[in-house]
């Protein structure tokens, strides 16, 4: 297997990692990530075997386990209940419940709500040059995902900051500092939910958190410290995601002169996802020996999949590094595969496909008048700002 050595913070990276993995991909399907210390891989035949295959998982085996720091146990005590992090039966419990409330109508129902807050957005943008991403990459998604869940819209700001504070757990080049903007932000986070969860016991509504609320009570053993994690999990995931798609999605539809209508918008929307996704590594640990096309995992052994680079195998896409928006819809990587699919993809599609259109056919002239830059959020990838003029 080839060693290759990238540092996912350098700044020609992070501008542009397609290049690396390009070079990666010519290894073959496996290679050694020496900044990582790790195995992946960016084969799409390779991510989706083992995304598929219940001898992977995300839970840490057992006896792999590192003692947690003491000043970090804040954090991974959310952590401990996410079922993002676990394997079934617990994995099973907590996705079903969720799913039970998280229904395909409910979220068609959103649709004209998404439609009526894109437009009052772009009604409140202010003249002259601005940041897109803060004026509407960053509220729409936040603003909708506080409403499933009935928490008070007004708190969104606050969720965006401890959403953002707890993220950097997962970036490159972590810091004391960025730990300790994480545990903060977890305690006020997980403080706030708790007292709403007692909020919510008194006066049920029909959100979210009432509804787990109800399951919890006919028996599902959902704990109280499940509930406020999966809540916690549900406006992280529910928004962090969306906000760097909308953001890549509008920097590439205005530097390839694309737009996007409501008649495209679902192939559009497809190709923003394969294309430049807002998610670049998954991880997963081997339960047992296995062999995937020809390399061989040892229990305990980790394999990063990278999403981005399997969004642009050329063994599944023809001319994958072209953005193609009439391209035919076929599955791509971008919200993972398998037992841990994401719960949100409708969601994060929906706000997509009712959302670029109507700001593209409300600002025809919308143009960029600053070259945008991409964050060192890796394994992330989102731009800083996005700054834009209406005409």
């Amino acid at each position: 297997m080839t060693p290759l050595h990238q540092s996912p913070t350098d700044p020609g990276f992070v501008q542009n990692p397609y290049p690396f993995y390009e070079t990666a991909r010519a290894a073959g399907p496996f290679f050694h990530w020496a900044d990582y210390g790790m195995t992946c891989t960016g084969n799409a035949a390779a991510l989706n075997a083992i995304f598929r295959d219940r001898r992977f998982g995300r839970e840490v085996p057992a006896e792999l386990a590192p003692p947690i720091p003491d000043h970090l146990r804040p954090f991974y005590a959310v952590e401990a209940h996410s079922m993002l992090e676990l394997e079934p039966p617990r994995h099973t419990r907590l996705r079903g419940l969720v799913l039970r409330a998280f229904t395909s109508r409910r979220i068609a129902a959103l649709q004209p709500e998404i439609a009526t807050l894109s437009n009052q957005l772009i009604d409140g943008f202010p003249a002259g040059e601005f940041d897109l991403l803060k004026h509407f990459g960053q509220k729409l998604p936040v603003i909708i995902i506080a409403r499933l869940l009935g928490v008070p819209e007004e708190m969104s700001d606050d969720l965006l900051r401890w959403s953002n504070a707890m993220v950097g757990m997962y970036m490159a080049g972590r810091t004391p500092e960025t730990e300790e903007r994480a545990v903060q932000a977890t305690e006020a986070f997980v403080a706030f939910l708790r007292a709403y969860v007692e909020q919510r016991r008194a006066d049920p509504r029909d959100d979210l958190i009432t509804h787990l609320i109800a399951a919890e009570a006919e028996g599902e053993r959902l704990t109280t410290d499940e509930l406020i994690t999966t809540c916690i999990l549900l406006l992280n995931a529910g928004h962090e995601a969306t906000v760097h798609t909308i953001g890549n999605g509008v920097k590439t539809l205005l530097q390839t002169r694309h737009t996007i209508t409501p008649e495209t918008a679902e192939t559009t929307v497809e190709e923003i996802l394969r294309f430049d996704p807002a998610l670049h590594m998954f991880t997963r640990w081997a339960y047992e020996d296995i062999e995937v096309m020809g390399h061989t995992f040892r229990r305990g052994d980790q394999v990063a999949l990278l999403l981005a680079a399997a969004n642009r195998d050329p063994g599944v896409w023809e001319q994958p590094a072209k953005f193609h928006p009439t391209r035919p819809i076929k599955p791509n990587a971008t919200f993972g595969a398998g037992l841990h699919f994401c719960v949100g993809a409708p969601l994060a599609r929906l706000e997509l496909v009712t959302a670029l259109p109507i700001l593209f056919h409300r600002l025809p002239g919308l143009r960029l008048t600053e070259a945008p830059e991409y964050g060192d959020v890796y394994h992330f990838h989102g731009l800083k700002r996005l700054m834009v003029s209406a005409g």
